[in-house]
Formats: C-alpha cells, sequence, structure tokens
C-alpha cells in the first residue's frame, strides 16, 4: 500500500484520499481482503477510516484523529504518528484553514495535542488505549481574544432573526426571553441597584440549553457531520438532552440521552415523551470512569453505528448561542446599560458566551460565576475547599472543567449551597410569580449578595436557566424538603395522626446484623437470605458505618457482570442517602436517630426502602480530644413501622 491509501469500513478498499468523493460506502465488498497495513490481531484495524462518516467535500483535504496518540494529522501524513503499528480511526474531522494543512481551525473549539484524553506519558500498551473516548475537560485552544477585530474570529457567526408571526415549527420559539424587573426580594435584601431577571425558561424546550442544542445540531448539520437518518447521543444533566430531542424530533433523527441518577424523573418523562431513549448512570461516578454518563455515552457512540456526541462540553456552538443570541438579546433589552451579570456555570457555555460579548460591548460590567459548593468550577481554588461532594442542585457545578468554560472572563466565584438556592427559588415562585428551577434560585441567591456592591442607578442581569416543570417532585415538594432536611417541620402543624411526635425509640427494633466490607457478595447474598434481611449495613472494625449493601443490588451487580461472587462487599456498597443528622450534614446515608420522630422516619420511607436507625457515641482520646462516632443501632423498614402503628392502634382501641 503507498503512503496515503487508507482501508475504508466501508467498501473495505484501500482507495487513495484524493478518490474518496467518488466511493460510496453503501456497496461493500466482503470478497476483498483488507490490505495488511496492520497486524490482523490489531484491534480496531478494520475501522482505520469509515468515510462514509465524512462530509461530502473537501474529504481529500480533512484532518484526521488516531485515538492511539490523540493527534490530528492530514490525511497524507499519517506516518507522522508515532504509534502508527497501533490502531487508527476518525472521528469528527476538524477542516484546515485557507493557511496551510498543518494549522487547525478552531471549528469545535477543542483542538488539544490529546483530544481523546489519553495522556502523552501513559503507555502504548495501556488499558485506556481501548477506551475511544475524548475528555470533556481538555484544554481549549480557541484563539478568541478581547480586543479582536470580529473579522479576527475564528468562529461562523449568526445574526439575530426576527421572530416570525407565524413560526413554521416550534425550533423558532427558541431565544428571545423576556427579562423581567424584580420587585420584592430586591428591597427584602436592601438592594439599590435595579434586579432584572433573564427568563430562559421560556425557550420551547423550558431551557436556555434549548439555545446550544438548537446551534450545536444546525452547526452539524451545515459541517456534514449530522445526516438524516443519524443519531444523536449525548451525556447531559437533563436540559440539553430535552434540548436536543425537541429538535431531533422535529428533524427526524433518532435521540440517545445518558444522565446520571440524582436527575428529577420529570426531566426522564418529558425526553420519553419527545421520543428520546435514556440511559441512566450512577451520580457518584467520576466524569473520567466507564460508568459515568460521560463514559457511557461514549462507549454507545462506538458501538452504534452514524451517531455523534456533538459534545457541548467542548463544542463551540455551546459558547457562540449565547454570544451571537442571548448576550445581544441583553443587550438591546437593557440599551446597553449592563453593570453586572450573575449566571451559574454547568458547561459554562452559558457564563462564556455572554461574557465575551459583554467584556466587548460593556467592558465595566462584573461577571460574576456562580458554582455550588461540591464542585470544582470556582476560581481561586481555596474556594472549592469542602467535605460535600455531592449536591441536589441540578445543572450547574462539576468535578472537572469543561473545555468551553473560560474562567478568565469571571471577575468574581460565589458559591452556593442547596438549602439557599432551594429557598431562594421558591422565593422567586411565591414572591415574584416567575415559575423557575432551583438553579435559578442559585443565581439569585448569589445576585442578593454581589449586587450590594452596585449603586442606584446601576442594573445587575440574573440569569435563570430553567422552569419548575422539572422539579415539581423535588423542592417544590415540602415532603422532599423536610426529607433532605432543607425545611424544618413545624411543631403546630394540625391533622397529624397521633403517632407523629412519638419518638424512633418507641420502635421494638432487633439486634442490628451488619457485614465487614471484607465478606465476599457470595455469602453477603447467603447471610441476607438465612436471615431475612433485604439489605444490611457495612460497617469497618470499629463499628463505622460506610455504607449499605442490597440484596437485589448485589444480584443485578452479579448479574451484569460487574462484580464476582468472590470479590468483597465493599464493592456494592450502596451509597445514595442523604444523612439528615445535623452534626454532618454532608454525608451521604439516609441515617435517622433514637431522638427523632416518627413523622421524619415517615417522610424517609415514603422515598426510600428503609432507613438506618443510629445512636451517638462521645469518644474521647488520648490526647484529651472527644469526638461524636455513630453506632448501628437496627435498620428500619415500612413495615416495620406499619406493624408498630397497627399494633399501637389495637391497644389503644382495647383500652
Amino acid at each position: 500500500m503507498q503512503l496515503g491509501e487508507t482501508i475504508c469500513a466501508g467498501c473495505r478498499t484501500d482507495t487513495p484520499p484524493s478518490h474518496w468523493r467518488g466511493v460510496s460506502p453503501l456497496r461493500p465488498r466482503p470478497s476483498q481482503s483488507p490490505p495488511a497495513l496492520f497486524p490482523k490481531e490489531t484491534v480496531g484495524w478494520e475501522r482505520l477510516l469509515a468515510h462514509a462518516e465524512q462530509p461530502s467535500a473537501r474529504l481529500d483535504r480533512a484532518l484526521l484523529l488516531c485515538s492511539a496518540c490523540g493527534e490530528r494529522f492530514p490525511s497524507t501524513q499519517l506516518a507522522r504518528c508515532p504509534f502508527l503499528p497501533f490502531r487508527h480511526q476518525v472521528t469528527m474531522p476538524s477542516f484546515p484553514t485557507e493557511a496551510g494543512m498543518d494549522t487547525l481551525a478552531c471549528s469545535h473549539f477543542s483542538a488539544s495535542c490529546t483530544p481523546n484524553g489519553i495522556p502523552e506519558k501513559e503507555p502504548c500498551n495501556s488499558p485506556e488505549k481501548e477506551r475511544k473516548w475524548i475528555r470533556p475537560d481538555i484544554p481549549s485552544k480557541c484563539t478568541w481574544e478581547l480586543g479582536k477585530s470580529p473579522s479576527e474570529s475564528p468562529h461562523r457567526h449568526v445574526a439575530r432573526a426576527e421572530t416570525p408571526k407565524i413560526m413554521p415549527d416550534i425550533l423558532k420559539k427558541i431565544g428571545d426571553t423576556p427579562l423581567v424587573r424584580i420587585n420584592k426580594i430586591g428591597k427584602l435584601f436592601g438592594l439599590k441597584c435595579e434586579l432584572l431577571a433573564k427568563c430562559e425558561f421560556f425557550n420551547a424546550g423550558g431551557s436556555v440549553k434549548d439555545r446550544i442544542s438548537l446551534r450545536m445540531v444546525e452547526d452539524a448539520e451545515r459541517d456534514g457531520i449530522l445526516k438524516p437518518g443519524d443519531t444523536i447521543i449525548e451525556p447531559t444533566s437533563g436540559n440539553t438532552g430535552i434540548g436536543l430531542a425537541l429538535a431531533a424530533a422535529v428533524k427526524g433523527y433518532r435521540c440517545i440521552i445518558v444522565m446520571p441518577e440524582k436527575m428529577s424523573m420529570e426531566k426522564v418523562d418529558v425526553l420519553r415523551a419527545l421520543g428520546a431513549e435514556i440511559v441512566r448512570t450512577p451520580t457518584t461516578a467520576r466524569f473520567d470512569s466507564p460508568e459515568s454518563h460521560v463514559g457511557v455515552a461514549w462507549r454507545l457512540k462506538n458501538e452504534i453505528p452514524n451517531s455523534h456526541i456533538l459534545d457541548q462540553y467542548r463544542n463551540a456552538s455551546n459558547p457562540l448561542a449565547h454570544y451571537d443570541s442571548t448576550a445581544e438579546e441583553i443587550l438591546q433589552q437593557c440599551d446597553g446599560h449592563v453593570d453586572m451579570i450573575v449566571a451559574g456555570a454547568g458547561t459554562g457555555g452559558t457564563i462564556t458566551g455572554i461574557a465575551r460579548k459583554l467584556k466587548e460591548k460593556c467592558p465595566e460590567c462584573k461577571i460574576i460565576g456562580v458554582d455550588p459548593e461540591g464542585s470544582i468550577l470556582a476560581e481561586p481554588e481555596g474556594l472549592n475547599n469542602t467535605d460535600r461532594t455531592t449536591y441536589e442542585v441540578e445543572g450547574i457545578g462539576y468535578d472537572f472543567i469543561p473545555t468551553v468554560l473560560d474562567r478568565s472572563l469571571v471577575d468574581k466565584w460565589y458559591k452556593c449551597n442547596d438549602e439557599e438556592s432551594f429557598a431562594c427559588a421558591r422565593m422567586l415562585i411565591r414572591d415574584e410569580g416567575l415559575l423557575c428551577g432551583g438553579s435559578s434560585g442559585s443565581a439569585m441567591s448569589v445576585a442578593v449578595k454581589a449586587a450590594k456592591e452596585l449603586k442606584e442607578g446601576q442594573r445587575c442581569v440574573v440569569i435563570l436557566p430553567d422552569s419548575v416543570r422539572n422539579y415539581m417532585s423535588k423542592f417544590l415538594n415540602d415532603k422532599w424538603m423536610t426529607q433532605k432536611g432543607f425545611m424544618k417541620e413545624e411543631d403546630d402543624i394540625i391533622n397529624k395522626p397521633w403517632w407523629w411526635h412519638l419518638k424512633v425509640q418507641e420502635l421494638c427494633l432487633s439486634a442490628p446484623l451488619t457485614v465487614l466490607p471484607s465478606v465476599t457478595c457470595e455469602k453477603t447474598i447467603e447471610i441476607l437470605r438465612e436471615k431475612g434481611f433485604d439489605q444490611v449495613p457495612v460497617v469497618d472494625e470499629s463499628g463505622l458505618i460506610l455504607g449499605m449493601v442490597t440484596l437485589g443490588n448485589m444480584l443485578s451487580s452479579l448479574l451484569a457482570g460487574k462484580v464476582q461472587p468472590s470479590d468483597q462487599v465493599s464493592k456494592v456498597i450502596y451509597k445514595q442517602f442523604k444523612k439528615l443528622s445535623i452534626e454532618s450534614p454532608c454525608k451521604m446515608y439516609n441515617l435517622i436517630r433514637l431522638q427523632d420522630n416518627l413523622g421524619k422516619l415517615s417522610h424517609i420511607l415514603e422515598i426510600d426502602h428503609f432507613a438506618l436507625v443510629v445512636h451517638e457515641q462521645i469518644q474521647y482520646h488520648s490526647n484529651g480530644q472527644s469526638s461524636k462516632k455513630q453506632m448501628v443501632f437496627g435498620v428500619v423498614t415500612a413495615i416495620d413501622l406499619l406493624n408498630f402503628v397497627t399494633a399501637q392502634e389495637r391497644r389503644r382501641k382495647a383500652t
């Protein structure tokens, strides 16, 4: 084979790049054996190039991505790759500029020396090489700079269009959201400035993510990446998924959404109604693990033909949608007078796109970033120091820095917490009539702090990302708020049953059954079946609670091949619990204390199958200091509570 000839996964021929335009991927010739460019035992050799996925024009000038070394090479210079004996696969092409074949345009905002996430120091035979994925946190190489002429922009910009009186489809109802004055909350917090809310929940799909979803789809169509009949796959917290599913429903694409388990069921229901397929992933999985929503999405992309991850974390269309539309709308609505912008950061596209335009048009405008406790997006890094690793607010915060987030534009970061966020979201609904979501409360809770430095006559704009529609069973629900510890039960609430204020210690709980983390899954299942239990606490040698394991979770993990019967039970510890104890609110176990009332226990059991009853011990150390230690007292289920109430009812009637 001559240099530049490449195996096509469609027609299986060794075709020079200059002839790609004339080759049809729809006429496979399996009788032809592939040339021996690579050893046959090399994984993925037949997928060297799937030119069926490339645009129909300029194929001979496309830069090919090597999944082994992570470099992009012109099609005729693959020999430059230091991993040539290994696997190569083409992903979304990045076309070169007119200046030269080796100069990358910024068409996807994310060109990097390691776009597939494989560190350069990694050995060639690393198992990480078998994971065909592109990290969502690779450094951006976008060449945008404040002060540059618009003619030097590396991006294609789209001018705002007037909204037609009769829209051809619902996608035209994305953008042009209202800017609403906040009248009561600003006065309540003593603000002197004008406080305005950009209500992004008026978009067709109900969130700010509709803007980037439509832009990513249309840009991919324009570039020839997305074609009729293709599949859109996206890892998301839900709102981008809804926006993509909306666009896919109108345009006729198949849509698969991968999102963490903590996201609300309302989002799942909306996605299903739009025809999307949904895959849930563990909330606690790190972004770079195969089980994360990012990892699972890439696994699906590699297995499903003609599928594409538009990738909101790296796609330039994300911030460009806000640079070209959201920011322009704010400037027009405010007549160019904006002194402060407050926005939450998730992927970072919203705050990056708006900030770039505002810094160009209103250089004195302050950009305030909002990041939840437990996330690592804020700067300086010291702001992120916390024991909290999880949070209930959806759509903002991450455990990595997305490529599209330009943190240099943010003048000051504020951290927010769940309690303030949900309280402020409820305040926006109750006092201002704005039916917004929890992350809107996050932004407003920070705005009332940051805007205190503004004077009379100045203006602060707050971005409200989505609506309450997605959270009807969450922060809008009193029981959920109480169960999560964000609301306190009022003692004077009427119409509570007679047993409501009895203490948990009134229950007749049997001696607790616990297992050590070193016990095997096989032995644990045997114990649970023998004792007739469905779950058991896992504790260390000192009795400290490590988590819970359930019979159902272990069996499903065994059947899925995630664990073996001989594996330690520590591999299947179930951690999706919220600790109600005041002393350590950041831990994720569903614990209840002996002195808590049965009303609180009933709230827990409405959502979860069981709760872990604990009592606290004060332990003194040799240095004279003391610490509180929680010990397992028992496990209580809904059946236990029901049996207790029924037995007490009979006694009450008998007397």
